[in-house]
């Protein structure tokens, strides 16, 4: 009797260490899955900031054009028909 209860008792050790040797593997299966997973995702985030930084710096690029004297000069006579009055026309108030 004292054979088949220490049978038994390694069987359920047995046992014991087979589960928690399944659930190790599953939970590093899972740990890999998930890894692969954010590190797809932080490549696309990456990927999505590249393509916000080329845009803003076209944006900078664009303003800085946008805001030359010569530029505006050029759009105000073509677009507006501004044209520079006569320097009998021009009147300085001062303070």
């Amino acid at each position: 009797m004292l054979a088949g209860s220490r049978l038994n008792t390694q069987i359920l050790i047995l046992f014991l260490v087979l589960v928690a040797d399944v659930s190790t593997a599953l939970g590093v299966v899972y740990t890999r899955h998930q890894t692969r997973q954010l590190a797809v995702e932080l490549s696309a985030l990456e990927a999505r900031q590249d393509e916000g930084l080329a845009e803003w710096s076209r944006l900078q690029i664009e303003q800085g054009w946008l805001a030359d004297a010569s530029h505006i000069e050029t759009k105000a006579r073509e677009v507006l028909r501004m044209q520079e009055p006569d320097e009998t026309h021009i009147l300085v108030v001062r303070p």
